[in-house]
């Protein structure tokens, strides 16, 4: 044998340990059940709302705030604390500037559990506010949450009026988690419950002297524009809430704790995510349930079953993640060949357990189609989605349950699911189909920057190479509808844009893997621009790194490489039709260094995205599972060309 030869097979026989290490830290990680579930982490937002939340729970009696979960508002206290930036302020990323909602938040939660405003961290934080425009620079939900209060002056507020539901079926133009926020926010917003504040308590030092806090027509827009229109619409909201017909009110308020009360069926609360779980407490409590009624019993279990608070530290999840980490592992596992059929079986037999029988909210445009699908938590079956759907699928076609005959019907299923999910643009989205009312951008409480929901790269990447493992041909219309739509979003530096994961890597990645899977020739122009995009911004360690920053400059900006970013390069490049460049190599070799012992990886950074520029997540297996996956497809591709791993 040649010494390149040599080196070759010494390099590929070191792949595969470093994939057989991999594999055996997942598979330490199942759950006896079938499952893989990792936490999922933000920022510090959400133990900022915990405090207010518990203000909300226990009003303060005589002006003396003394709730039983004292201890609990404590701990939310120091984890606010130890997150504190040294300018003062707190991120919504890791390593990431200090950000103006967060540090509001932040600050305003620390002063109701008891730090003084003279307190230096203090001091620090509202310095920072300041400097990033002051409480005037607040979005929506930070101004309302903070009115509810007596905080902030409602009349400065946008209107979340609950007649919304007399709209019918446009109220599913707005997307599914925007619904699942608003609806219940718009009971507490009717109701104007003005909770008491300790004494005396105010934040009116975040204000910026001379800064008008109302809601600003922008100099930039000429006046017959959506977001004067709505401006304006708010105006007339206003005035009727000042004079609203009594019976017309309740009956908007009634429709929609009814539509709350339906999503809480089957469900680990509203939408199962934490902004409306907070919600759905508050408007409980305002439409008179007492504390021991089953509604309200349930809906603060399900909220405080996000909160971490043991060895691991005292945080909330913004929701769970299990069907989500169990697809990836599955798949990422069924995809190295390596681990026995049986811990697959578990996996897929659990996931069948967890297909969607019943309509939600996606039936309102496909009413007649039959139910199926995937959510992401344990259980949340008015939503869906088409991510995890995909991602399931891909799962099920590598591992074979208990079952065949249900696996298959199943899978059957779900294929058809997904394919009538399609929006017209070729694309697929989250959870919903044609959700691409571009003018409910403007409403003015859509500044969360996800009132919508439209079709995306990485979604429908992961959705054309899932029906390919499920057995739908290249020349299939859906297919080619879907290929086309990538071909037509790709960015002009080769790109493609992730809404779901940080974020060009992310894009690109998932769309190079499904037009590979649709049956896209390599040699395809747009093929060959994604991987020498990639190529060039690789880092000088070998590996790949992107910045939640990326979002805000709608541009690629480079971070320090992580493992799941790394991954996801290499996967993209092999999709790509590159397995033999020093890239590539580079990419492997910077995964085997960065291998603990134990077959895992460490990644500090936030490579998942909730709402872009506003909220973004650690997914905590991620830098476990994407290696492992690219570890397989390297080996594979090597297999393929005359290389044999072991």
């Amino acid at each position: 044998m040649s010494p390149s030869l040599q080196i070759i097979d010494s390099f590929v026989a070191t792949c595969s340990q470093a994939l057989k290490r991999g594999a055996g830290f997942l598979l330490d990680q199942q759950h006896r059940d079938g499952y893989w579930w990792a936490d999922l982490t933000a920022d510090s937002t959400l133990e900022s709302d915990f405090i207010l939340v518990e203000l909300w729970r226990h009003s303060p009696v005589n002006g003396v705030w003394n709730p039983p979960t004292r201890d609990l508002v404590e701990k939310a206290k120091q984890a606010i604390l130890a997150r504190q930036l040294p300018d003062g302020g707190f991120n919504i990323y890791a390593e990431g500037p200090s950000e103006v909602n967060a540090t509001i938040k932040a600050y305003t939660a620390l002063k109701l559990a008891g730090l003084s405003q003279d307190h230096p961290a203090m001091a620090k934080a509202r310095e920072r506010v300041h400097t990033l425009g002051g409480l005037q620079a607040a979005n929506s939900y930070v101004k309302i949450n903070l009115s509810i209060f007596g905080l902030f002056p409602r009349e400065h507020t946008p209107s979340v009026p609950p007649e919304l539901m007399f709209f019918g079926k446009w109220i599913y133009e707005m997307s599914s988690w925007t619904r699942a926020i608003v609806i219940p926010l718009s009971i507490v917003h009717a109701m104007n419950p003005m909770r008491p504040v300790p004494a005396g308590f105010t934040v009116n030092e975040l204000f910026v002297p001379g800064v008008r806090p109302n809601l600003d027509y922008p100099d930039n827009e000429g006046f017959f524009s959506w977001r004067h229109f709505f401006l304006k619409l708010d105006k007339a909201l206003k005035f009727w809430e000042r004079h609203p017909i009594d019976w017309v009110r309740e009956k908007a308020i009634r429709k929609a704790e009814q539509w709350m009360l339906e999503r809480t069926v089957n469900s680990d609360g509203v939408g199962a995510i934490y902004p409306p779980m907070m919600y759905v407490i508050m408007a409980l409590d305002l439409l008179g349930y007492p504390s021991d009624h089953p509604h309200v019993v349930e809906a603060q279990k399900q909220f405080l079953n996000l909160l971490v608070n043991d060895e691991r530290g005292f945080y909330f999840q913004p929701c769970f993640s299990v069907v989500w980490d169990t697809g990836i592992a599955a798949y990422a596992l069924g995809e190295s060949g390596i681990v026995p059929q049986s811990v697959l079986t578990k996996a897929v037999d659990w996931l069948l357990t967890k297909e969607v029988r019943r309509k939600g909210d996606w039936s309102i445009k496909r009413p007649h189609l039959e139910p199926s699908g995937w959510y992401f938590e344990f259980a949340n079956e008015f939503y869906p989605d088409i991510d995890d759907t995909a991602q399931v699928l891909l799962a099920l076609a590598r591992g074979k349950g208990s079952d065949k005959a249900k696996q298959d019907a199943c899978m059957k299923r779900a294929v058809e699911w997904l394919l009538s999910m399609q929006s017209k643009d070729g694309g697929w989205a989250a959870f919903d189909v044609d959700n691409n009312w571009d003018f409910l951008s403007y409403v003015p409480f859509a500044d969360h920057n996800a009132m919508l929901d439209p079709t995306c790269p990485d979604i429908t990447g992961r959705v054309l190479e899932a029906l390919s493992a499920c057995g739908v041909p290249h020349h299939y219309p859906s297919v080619r509808r879907g290929v086309d739509c990538l071909i037509r979003t790709q960015e002009a530096d080769g790109s493609w844009y992730g809404r779901w994961g940080v974020n060009y890597i992310y894009g690109t990645f998932l769309a190079l893997r499904g037009l590979q899977a649709a049956g896209e020739s390599d040699r395809e122009a747009h093929i060959l621009r994604a991987g020498e995009w990639l190529r060039s911004i690789q880092n000088g360690d070998g590996g790949w790194g992107e910045s939640c920053a990326s979002y805000d400059k709608n541009t690629y900006v480079a971070a320090a490489s992580t493992p799941s970013q790394t991954a996801w390069a290499v996967l993209g490049l092999l999709a790509s039709g590159d397995h033999i460049s020093s890239s590539v190599q580079k990419g492997i070799e910077f995964l085997i260094e960065t291998q603990r012992p134990d077959g895992g990886w460490d990644e500090k950074l936030s490579t998942g995205t909730g709402f872009p520029r506003v909220f973004y997540l650690q997914y905590h297996y991620y830098r476990h599972s994407f290696p492992v996956l690219a570890f397989s497809a390297y080996l594979a591709a090597r297999n393929a060309n005359g290389v044999k791993h072991t």
